[in-house]
């Protein structure tokens, strides 16, 4: 079970990016998107800040983690 939510695929989607444009803007591989899209890959900070601007989206809107 994900320890997080990830509205990832929505915001990509709504950009019209596939997953292989996100990956090749962000610098990770296809499979990154796809495990992250998933909720099964919880990324760094970097990457994340990364993914949320090039969706143009806010962070706390693609990952939800829930509180402690």
């Amino acid at each position: 079970m994900p320890d997080f939510t990830c509205n990832l695929k929505m915001y990509r989607q709504r950009k019209g990016l596939t997953q292989e444009q996100l990956a090749a803007r962000v610098g990770v591989r296809r499979e990154t998107i796809m495990r992250l899209e998933k909720a099964q890959y919880n990324p760094s900070l970097k990457l994340a800040v990364d993914i949320a601007r090039a969706v143009e989206a806010p962070i706390e809107e693609i990952f939800i983690f829930p509180e402690p």
